[in-house]
């Protein structure tokens, strides 16, 4: 897996997106009330809504488009919807780092 550091804990305000690109994939990512930092790619799978723009509750985040509910720990669409997105690892280093891991074959550029 590649390791990219993609910005500062500082950087990411409590239940709101932030837009990331790495190679032709673009991630959602959002930092929960309790501190964490979840990714998940940015589009709902029902009719590829922007997760970003999204309203973030606990650990999950609402499609703006039909409210369709996801899990930011597995990306799993919550019932009576189907679905999932792909959700990426992340953590936070003792400085506050923001490190995003990606699959080696996706680009470590990341924008």
């Amino acid at each position: 897996m590649n390791r990219v550091v993609v910005g500062h804990i500082s950087e990411f305000p409590a239940r709101s997106g932030r837009v990331f690109r790495a190679g032709t994939l673009e991630l959602a990512m959002f930092r929960l009330s309790d501190g964490t930092v979840k990714a998940v790619e940015n589009r709902c799978p029902h009719k590829q809504g922007r997760l970003s723009e999204g309203i973030v509750c606990d650990h999950h985040v609402y499609c703006p488009l039909h409210d369709w509910k996801i899990d930011l720990h597995d990306g799993r669409v919550q019932a009576p919807d189907e679905g999932c997105v792909d959700a990426y690892p992340v953590e936070v280093d003792e400085a506050g780092n923001v490190i995003l891991f990606l699959k080696d074959e996706v680009e470590a550029k990341v924008s």
